[in-house]
């Protein structure tokens, strides 16, 4: 007769204390990896113990020449206190002095090049010669009718002919040509223009 084979046995994993930290080992190891494939962040052969460095005393006496010296200027208290029985009247500005004349033109100091005598008269003719033009021009428009357009094209020349007199005045020749010939070639599109 045979024998019935006997149960195997299975030794109880609760009690075994390798068997339990078993899970928490592999669990470790899952979690962590191997510790050889990971590089260390700080090589442990050159690892150094570092300790803060505690800052020395500075003695009083360098602390205060360093520092700026800030005084609080605290007035006293009855500086502090202003009583007014009514409101402070607000400030108008002065208006600019009235002038005798009203027609007459603020002075602006003129920056005149310096010609020489037979360049100063060529240019003194040039400028007479066209303000004798205009002028004539100015003069036989004066006789006719004239539209918007016209009366306003006749005030810019006698604008332009007494900006050139002012020019010659002062012996800026070059400027008061300028203006004469701008009055002239004016003055030819007003005649033109009837």
């Amino acid at each position: 007769m045979k024998r019935a084979a006997a149960p195997l046995r299975m030794p109880n994993l609760a009690v075994n204390p390798c068997f339990r930290a078993a899970p928490f080992i592999l669990g470790v190891l899952a979690l962590g990896g191997c510790a050889a494939q990971k590089k260390a962040a700080i090589p442990w052969t050159t690892a150094v113990l570092v300790r803060p460095l505690v800052p020395t005393a500075v003695p009083a006496a360098a602390l205060e020449a360093n520092t700026p010296d800030i005084a609080a200027a605290i007035p006293a208290p009855e500086q502090l206190t202003i009583a007014h029985s009514s409101p402070a009247r607000p400030r108008v500005p002065t208006p600019p002095p009235a002038r005798e004349n009203q027609n007459d033109k603020l002075e602006v100091p003129q920056i005149v090049p310096e010609l020489s005598a037979q360049e100063s008269s060529a240019l003194q003719q040039e400028t007479e010669q066209s303000l004798n033009r205009a002028e004539q021009n100015i003069a036989t428009a004066s006789r006719k009718t004239l539209n918007a357009t016209q009366t306003d094209l006749a005030s810019k020349i006698r604008g332009f002919i007494s900006d050139a007199h002012d020019a010659g005045k002062v012996g800026d020749w070059a400027r008061a040509r300028d203006l004469a010939k701008k009055a002239q070639v004016l003055s030819d599109e007003l005649v033109n223009s009837f």
